[in-house]
């Protein structure tokens, strides 16, 4: 391929140097003024203004993570676009986490708690919403078969020893993991996590590729072909995938800056929002799981906003690496930092369910197996995933 002219403003227009520049002026501001402004003296009117002054400029900076996570997805090809986005969103949120568990006070359940909202937002309602509204739009859809049971038997595999195992075995008690145990699942995890990472960007990259219209699989035969040129078919493959544009890297930098320029205000911000969360959810008197959910959905905003709009625009395949490689990623990476940060503080981790996560957890994986096993997706499945979400949301209210 060879490199195509590109000038900084037509890369780095003024509409995005001003949402770049206002958005970073609302970190600055809440940096400095935050702490004080959400004190212990916070009013409801001060909560509110607050809430949608975070709110707009975080939707403002999700608008521009996806407008630059289609830019590079376009001029990368898959799976290269999503696991940019995917993975800048994932290990920022790990690294909160992480920060949490190293500040003052006990957060035992921390990784448990976000690995299990990231599930249910993501495999359900998210995955629910591409494939209802991708379905109303083109009656069914189709995907990559294979690289889409690699993604669910990954889910399986990670969320079974992260997730179901410690209320299984004897551990240390109380559904935590020895120390020894948790020094080789974390090994375990890394290792499984980097090579499926190794495998799904080299050599078997074209299981994450969506196939020509009719067909649900790109044959090993033919992935020279499309891995050669980058996610582009020649000659007889040419109809395999979507074309991808001619790369310029020094567009790709810039790129990719501005779109982690875009995504760490979401991070940086949603404290400041979940302060103004927990204040509403007390002050009305609601569950505090709660709280937790609303900040996950928010985080993931920007790769939700991705993926649908993949399935809108009949590119199912991304929006399932946009979704389950979110998935995959969040616990590839949250099990072994949490279990090393556990180590290395003496801090108790404890990764164990409730009965009612397992059955959601259970009900989820086959649920997912029985969607993605077909030939095609069909809008009734997106419904299922929908209702299963709000059952979860059901039970946080009236558990």
């Amino acid at each position: 391929m060879t490199d195509k002219t590109f000038t900084l403003s037509q890369i780095f227009p003024t509409k995005t140097r001003v949402r770049l520049v206002s958005v970073w002026l609302i970190v600055v501001l809440f940096m400095f003024f935050g702490q004080n402004l959400l004190s212990d003296s916070i009013t409801g009117t001060i909560a509110l203004g607050t809430f949608l002054v975070l709110l707009f400029t975080i939707i403002g900076a999700a608008f521009g993570v996806v407008k630059e996570a289609d830019e590079l997805a376009h001029k990368l090809g898959e799976p290269y676009g999503t696991l940019i986005l995917t993975l800048s969103i994932v290990s920022i949120e790990v690294i909160l986490i992480a920060a949490v568990m190293l500040g003052p006070g006990e957060n035992p359940t921390i990784g448990k708690d976000s690995i299990f909202s990231v599930m249910m937002i993501i495999m359900n309602l998210v995955i629910g919403l591409c494939i209802l509204l991708g379905g109303l739009k083109f009656g069914e859809q189709e995907y990559n078969a294979q690289g889409t049971l690699s993604y669910l038997g990954m889910i399986i595999m990670l969320g079974g020893i992260g997730l179901l195992l410690p209320n299984f075995i004897q551990g240390a008690g109380g559904g935590a993991f020895t120390s020894t145990q948790a020094l080789v699942l974390a090994g375990f995890v890394i290792v499984l996590y980097g090579v499926f990472l190794l495998f799904q960007m080299k050599r078997y990259k074209y299981l994450y590729i969506q196939p020509k219209a009719g067909s649900m699989e790109i044959r090993f035969a033919q992935h020279d072909a499309v891995n050669q040129n980058g996610g582009e078919g020649t000659g007889e493959n040419e109809s395999l995938v979507h074309s991808v544009e001619p790369i310029n890297k020094n567009e790709i930098v810039i790129r990719t800056l501005i779109l982690l320029g875009m995504i760490l205000p979401i991070v940086l911000l949603s404290h400041h929002m979940a302060v103004v969360v927990d204040y509403g959810i007390k002050a009305a008197n609601l569950p505090p799981l709660l709280g937790g959910v609303l900040i996950a959905i928010i985080v993931f905003t920007p790769e939700s906003m991705t993926a649908v709009k993949a399935a809108l625009n009949n590119e199912f395949q991304r929006a399932i690496n946009l979704c389950h490689g979110a998935f995959v990623s969040t616990v590839g990476l949250t099990i072994p930092s949490v279990l090393l940060v556990g180590l290395i503080t003496g801090k108790t981790v404890l990764f164990g369910m409730t009965s009612t996560e397992t059955i959601l957890f259970i009900i989820t994986l086959l649920l997912s197996l029985m969607t993605f096993m077909g030939k095609r997706t069909t809008p009734i499945m997106g419904m299922m995933h929908l209702v299963l979400f709000a059952v979860f949301m059901l039970l946080i209210f009236n558990p």
